[in-house]
C-alpha cells in the first residue's frame, strides 16, 4: 500500500545544545574571568548554540547576568565585575545536583523560582581558586552535566604550582629549582621558613620569585633582588594564598604554547615568546592585560626547537590527564634547553590572552576554536574516564 498521499507528522526541529557561560568567581583572577567571558560570547556561533551567561560573584553568588559581552572589557585601566552586568542584586541562579536533571532555576526573594532551562554543557571561565582549581569541576561531575576543560584532579594539580612540578618531574619534565612553604611551616615556626628561604637563595643566589601557591595571571608575585625585600614579598603572596613558592630565576627566554583536544587527541600550536617588558620588571600582570605587552607569534625558534617545545607541551598535558586545553610555559634556557615553568588548565582567552593568538597563527580562528572546545566537551561523559 503506498503512504505517499497519507498525512505525514511534521518533523520537530531538533533543540541546539545549551552553553552555560560561567564566568567571575571568588579568587583575584574575577576580573580577568570577567574579560575572558566577554570574548567568549562574543565567538559563540548563536545559529549553532544557545547561551545561558552566569556569573559568580566576588561573594560567591551566582547571577544571572546580561549578554552583553561589549559591557565586558576592561576600560580605563579597570577590569568589569559580574556586578556590573548582573541581571540583579540578590537573585541566584542553583544548578541541579540531580545527574537526571539538567534544569537551571533562577531565585529572586519572595518570587516563585523560575526555570531557565536545562543545560547541556558548561564552559567554565573562571582563572584561580574556586573554579579553576577542580572545585566547581567536582560540583559539575556531581551534577552530571558535561563542561569544557579538564577534570578535577588535572585543574587541582595545574592550580597548585607544587605539586604541578612533582607531577612534571615525576614524568621526566624538566623543572626550575623551587622552595615551598607550607601555611603550618610558617605558623609553627616563622623564623625557621624564613631561614628555609634564605638558604635556598643561598644555593641558588638572587633575585627571587615568591609566589602564591595557587594563584595565577601573575598576581601577588614579587621578584625579590636581595633579602631586604623578603618580607614585604612574602606577605604579598600571603594576602593570596597562605601556601607560598620560592622560585630560582631561569636565565632565558619565556616561551609559550598551546594544547587543544582535537578529534584524535591533543595537539600543540605554534608557540609564542614572551620578550621582557620595557616598563615592567617581569611579565607581571600589568603588563599582561592592561599595558598589553604584546608577544611574539610565532615565536623565532628553529623548526628543531619548535618541534621540541610543541612535544613537551603535549607531554605536560598528557602528564597532569588534562582535557580539552592548555597554555604551557616554558624558559628556553641559555644552554639550548627547554624547562617547564607552569600550565594553565583554564589559560586567559582575552582578546590579547597569548592562547588565542597562537591558535589563530597555527590556523585556528578564535569562533573555531570556542567551538572545538565545546564539542569535546558534548563528546565526553562525566564521571571517571
Amino acid at each position: 500500500m503506498s503512504t505517499e498521499n497519507l498525512p505525514q507528522s511534521p518533523e520537530q526541529p531538533s533543540r541546539k545544545p545549551r552553553v552555560a557561560v560561567v564566568f567571575g568567581g571568588r579568587s583575584s583572577e574575577h576580573g580577568i574571568s570577567v574579560v575572558t567571558a566577554g570574548a567568549v560570547l562574543r565567538a559563540v556561533d548563536r545559529t549553532k548554540y544557545d547561551v545561558l551567561p552566569i556569573g559568580i560573584t566576588r561573594e560567591g553568588r551566582w547571577a544571572l547576568t546580561a549578554d552583553e559581552p561589549e559591557r565586558m572589557a576592561i576600560s580605563d585601566r579597570r577590569t568589569p565585575e559580574v556586578e556590573d552586568v548582573a541581571e540583579s542584586g540578590e537573585g541566584a541562579v542553583v544548578l541541579p545536583l540531580d545527574p537526571g536533571n539538567r534544569e537551571v532555576v533562577v531565585s529572586e526573594p519572595g518570587s516563585v523560582p523560575k526555570a531557565l532551562g536545562e543545560v547541556d554543557v558548561v564552559f567554565p571561565v573562571l582563572h584561580g581558586p574556586y573554579g579553576e582549581d577542580g572545585t566547581l569541576q567536582g560540583l559539575l561531575e556531581l551534577s552530571g552535566v558535561p563542561y569544557v576543560g579538564s577534570g578535577v584532579l588535572a585543574s587541582a594539580v595545574g592550580q597548585d604550582k607544587e605539586y604541578m612540578k612533582r607531577v612534571f618531574t615525576s614524568f621526566g619534565l624538566k623543572v626550575g629549582p623551587y622552595v615551598v612553604i607550607r601555611p603550618r611551616e610558617w605558623e609553627r615556626d616563622e623564623p625557621a621558613a624564613r631561614k628555609k628561604i634564605v638558604d635556598f637563595a643561598g644555593e641558588h643566589g638572587w633575585p627571587l620569585f615568591v609566589k602564591p601557591a595557587r594563584a595565577g595571571s601573575s598576581i601577588g608575585i614579587t621578584k625579590v633582588e636581595d633579602i631586604s625585600g623578603l618580607g614585604e614579598a612574602i606577605a604579598e603572596a600571603q594576602r593570596h594564598d597562605p601556601k607560598i613558592l620560592v622560585e630560582a630565576a631561569l636565565r632565558g627566554r619565556e616561551i609559550e604554547c598551546g594544547v587543544l583536544e582535537f578529534e584524535d587527541g591533543p595537539r600543540a600550536s605554534v608557540p609564542s615568546e614572551i620578550p621582557p617588558p620595557d616598563a615592567h620588571a617581569y611579565y607581571d600582570f600589568e603588563a599582561k592585560y592592561i599595558d598589553s605587552t604584546p608577544g611574539i607569534v610565532p615565536a623565532p625558534l628553529t623548526p628543531e626547537e619548535t618541534a621540541e617545545v610543541q612535544r613537551l607541551a603535549v607531554d605536560a598535558f598528557e602528564a597532569a590527564s588534562c582535557e580539552g586545553l592548555v597554555r604551557a610555559d616554558f624558559f628556553l634556557t641559555e644552554d639550548g634547553e627547554f624547562v617547564i615553568n607552569e600550565i594553565n588548565t583554564m589559560p586567559g582567552m582575552t582578546p590579547i590572552s597569548m592562547y588565542p593568538q597562537m591558535w589563530q597563527a597555527t590556523g585556528v580562528s578564535y569562533p573555531e576554536l570556542v567551538d572545538r572546545l565545546i564539542q569535546a566537551a558534548l563528546r565526553r561523559s562525566t564521571g571517571l574516564r
